[in-house]
């Protein structure tokens, strides 16, 4: 168990320090990206590029691993339906990431650096989970 903390610990350390040296708990960042007809910042293009270019190269040579370090096996999704609760979710998400700038992981780490935005959009997205979670319960 305390193998697994410390993992989890050092993979979120690391995420969280990724997005910061990129910039990306900055939400004027992202809405500089999203601005494309106004003051647009690619910031962002640079780090998702980076973030596909690592998953071409070693996606696949980890999972020929067998198993994840602290796991006894992957554990991929097993759907790749798309489907209207997919859509409205991934539409949710993207108002949300357009009206305020954050997703979850830079809203984290924000909140981390003392950002004020973050201070007010962390609370909002939990409340956003529980409701959720309570209507998928219906």
């Amino acid at each position: 168990m305390k193998r697994i903390l410390a993992a989890a610990l050092a993979s979120g350390a690391l995420f969280g320090v990724g997005l910061a040296l990129s910039g990306m708990t900055d939400a004027r960042r992202i809405l500089g990206f999203l601005d494309v007809t106004g003051d647009f910042d690619p910031t962002l293009a640079f780090v998702l590029g980076g973030a596909v270019a690592t998953t071409l190269l070693l996606f696949r040579p980890v999972l020929r691993r067998g198993h994840p370090l602290f796991a006894d096996g992957f554990r991929l999704p097993e759907s790749s339906r798309i489907d209207a609760r997919l859509l409205t979710g991934a539409g949710l998400f993207g108002i949300g990431w357009g009206l305020a700038g954050y997703c979850p992981g830079p809203a984290l780490a924000g909140l981390g650096a003392g950002s004020s935005e973050a201070l007010w959009f962390v609370p909002a997205m939990i409340v956003g989970i529980v409701l959720q979670r309570m209507l998928a319960r219906r």
